[in-house]
């Protein structure tokens, strides 16, 4: 089974529900005969706990003390800006509430014979046992929940049920049931306990023969051959009237809304695909089996599947949050906010290359939705033009609220080249260049960086003060310091890509300058690039972030062709870096960073860390930790971004393929990779060698290289030596609309 999962028993925990969603609206499924639940999720449940109504505070005319003193040697400095203030989370996340259809006792569920399973293709989730059959999916096309159950004689009651697990014990809930020729309405009101009006849900249920009558919280049914339940939600709606919500609720048949959904889900899903040849053994096998194989390549294969399908199913109005689109529990890890400084960006890494613009074009509606907020934090913490971005959010505001001494991301001045970068990295695979709106933004990271980049450090070079390494400390100095590598790093990308693409800015000789003047990175005494390039900072290894190593990836800066000495000091950082506590996302970027630098050992023990850990639930949702501790879609989302990494590499003018080959994928066939210069790309491998067929949509010219176990046999004329690192490349140019079949053999 290479695009679904399936299990022989019902989920067990609300973590191990089957998901399907449009980006908007996401369902649970549970699957479970006697007592089928689907809990409703919606990208918009937040719920308000003061946080939204808070600007950034005015720090900015206090900003030149704390300069002073970091500048000065004075390692806790930065303690004091911004001191004294309450720790405040964004909004948390929260599931909205649960359809319940319970049949009568005595027809009790699971058995031999029982199946549920979920198609990546269609974003289906099916469940069947003996007569019963269940099947729910999130529509893309007319944006509701549909389940359709069928059972001879099915009796059942079916209600709305908010009760989930953490839900505050002083939830204000109204109902409505109104019956109808062909079944009932269902409405449900939920207000929050400050008395604002959290949000509705409606449930048309439809009935096939069979009575229908009011009972409890919801209706009873009789005698009938089927059901089917049509579910929206809606966030904050009016005070007392419900029939807006469902009056454009499509009263038609299970298979006409399956049918106009398709087109959307099965054409974005099917673009890209992994096929691993050794994995035909064990591919027919359930999820849970294969989780209890972690070296199976048939997990690897299913687990990149549903990679792409989660990705894309939580991604529409929004890109994921921490959990997704997902969650059963009203006490979210994190407040199930978009956590900006790492995850996010790992979660939407394979958006570009993996073929699924819609979350290039989600994660873009949460950028510059909040374009504002940003420009307010600059002016406030920083007294500069331009953009800061913060390091939560929880989808509504973009205001920096989160002061904390051991964490403090307000100092964070790197997060808004960070989070623009895969949007640029969208534009050169569609266009090859960025749009009148990115550019703009690009614009304005760079005016922050011509306000706030005015101190230097004792050698003349600019310094980057305060500044800070997600989520790190020195080991001899406070958390908020000078020249965090990821700052520099950031800085100078944003002011060189705002240069390019705006070079008739006023400005844009400025920026050029500016970024001549900022720091080198440093070596440290261990050979390895230092996450402070600042005198006397002392390195902390031990650490699930890799933020100084963002020259490498994502920004391709840094890498074993252009600046090999560099290369081989980040890849000394990633050898000393350790996982600190095991979260999945610090194991996955290792991986990712691990391929840039061509080390398929690294790439392999990064991915057998996860595979092995026990990060998966059966739903093949993952976790933040081991043993499934958190519901967490970091290594979810991430896992096919590293596989391709592995595998296919481009940036505008190069390519290089199986540059880090992990043991676990010995041969296989990857299809539908994007490019950044422009071309698709169908690549198949062995041990004897390899095929990329590559199918530019522009003119391009490229440098090829190869991974070292491999060479091309068709160099083109001229090229007298192997494309590997450090040797010369071998040049390709690539026609619009003309293939080209690129051949390697196995050295």
């Amino acid at each position: 089974m290479t695009d679904g999962t399936w299990e022989p028993l019902p989920a067990a925990r609300w973590e191990d529900a089957f998901l399907s969603g449009n980006g908007r609206h996401g369902a649970m499924v549970w699957g479970d005969p006697a007592d089928d639940r689907v809990i409703v999720n919606h990208h918009s449940l937040v719920r308000p706990n003061g946080s939204e109504r808070l600007g950034p505070p005015e720090l900015a005319h206090r900003l030149g003390r704390v300069q002073d003193g970091l500048l000065a040697g004075e390692v806790t400095a930065a303690e004091e800006f911004g001191a004294g203030r309450p720790l405040v989370w964004v909004q948390p996340f929260h599931p909205a509430f649960q359809t319940r259809i319970r049949r009568d006792p005595g027809r009790h569920g699971a058995g031999t014979g029982y199946r549920r399973a979920v198609d990546f293709t269609t974003g289906e989730v099916s469940a069947s046992y003996e007569a019963w059959r269940s099947r729910v999916f999130v529509s893309r096309a007319d944006d509701v929940i549909v389940q359709h159950v069928t059972d001879p004689g099915l009796s059942a009651d079916v209600w709305l049920d908010p009760l989930l697990p953490g839900a505050p014990a002083r939830l204000a809930v109204g109902r409505s049931t109104v019956l109808t020729p062909d079944g009932a309405r269902l409405a449900l009101r939920v207000g929050y306990p400050d008395g604002s009006t959290a949000y509705a849900g409606v449930t048309v249920v439809r009935v096939d023969r069979g009575t229908v009558a009011v009972a409890g919280d919801g209706v009873r049914v009789e005698g009938a051959r089927g059901l089917t339940l049509t579910t929206r939600v809606r966030r904050a709606p009016g005070p007392t009237d419900f029939s807006a919500l469902w009056a454009d609720l499509p009263g038609d048949e299970y298979a006409e809304l399956l049918a106009r959904h398709l087109p959307l889900h099965g054409g974005a899903y099917r673009r890209s695909s992994l096929t691993l040849r050794d994995a035909a053994g064990e591919r027919e096998l359930s999820g849970g089996e294969l989780l209890a194989r972690p070296r199976s390549p048939a997990l690897l294969e299913r687990l990149f599947a549903a990679g792409r399908y989660h990705l894309l199913s939580s991604s529409g109005v929004l890109p994921p949050r921490l959990t997704g689109l997902w969650t059963g529990d009203w006490d979210t890890a994190w407040s199930g906010a978009f956590t900006t400084n790492a995850n996010l960006n790992l979660q939407v890494a394979s958006a570009a290359s993996a073929a699924l613009p819609e979350v290039s074009e989600a994660h873009a509606a949460l950028v510059y939705g909040q374009l504002e907020h940003w420009r307010d934090n600059a002016r406030a913490l920083f007294g500069a033009r331009g953009i800061v971005a913060p390091s939560h959010t929880d989808g509504e505001s973009g205001h920096t609220r989160h002061f904390q001494r051991a964490y403090p991301l307000h100092l964070w001045t790197a997060g808004a080249d960070w989070l623009l970068q895969p949007l640029l990295e969208h534009a050169e695979v569609t266009t090859g260049a960025p749009d009148a709106g990115l550019t703009a933004a690009l614009v304005e990271v760079a005016l922050f960086y011509e306000d706030f980049l005015t101190r230097e450090g004792p050698d003349g070079e600019l310094a980057v003060v305060p500044s800070y390494s997600p989520e790190n400390r020195p080991a001899n100095a406070s958390w908020g310091t000078v020249n965090a590598t990821m700052d520099i790093a950031a800085a100078r990308h944003a002011l060189t890509t705002a240069a390019a693409h705006a070079a008739d800015h006023p400005s844009a000789g400025r920026w050029r300058a500016l970024a001549a003047r900022l720091p080198r990175y440093l070596v440290n005494g261990d050979g390895a690039l230092a996450e402070w390039a600042w005198p006397g900072l002392e390195e902390t290894y031990d650490h699930r972030h890799l933020s100084h190593l963002y020259p490498v990836w994502p920004l391709d800066e840094i890498n074993p062709y252009d600046a090999p000495r560099e290369a081989a000091a980040a890849h000394r950082a990633l050898e000393l870096r350790g996982a600190e506590n095991d979260s999945a996302h610090g194991h996955l970027h290792h991986a990712l960073i691990a391929a840039r630098l061509r080390d398929p050992a690294r790439v392999a023990g990064a991915l057998d860390a996860v595979l092995g850990g026990d990060f998966f639930h059966h739903s093949l949702m993952s976790a933040h930790y081991p043993s499934r501790n958190v519901y967490n879609a970091d290594a979810a989302h991430t896992l096919p971004a590293a596989v391709i990494e592995s595998l296919v590499q481009s940036a505008p003018g190069r390519l290089v393929l199986l540059p880090a080959v992990p043991a676990s994928c010995p041969a296989g066939e990857l299809r539908g990779v994007r490019t950044r210069f422009g071309a698709r790309l169908d690549l198949s491998w062995s041990g004897s060698g390899a095929t990329a067929v590559l199918r530019p949509d522009r003119d391009a010219h490229v440098d090829l290289r190869t991974g070292d176990g491999y060479a091309l046999t068709d160099r083109p004329s001229g090229t007298t030596a192997e494309p590997h690192a450090g040797l010369p490349a071998a040049p390709l140019e690539l026609t619009a609309g003309v293939d080209r079949v690129l051949t390697l053999e196995a050295r």
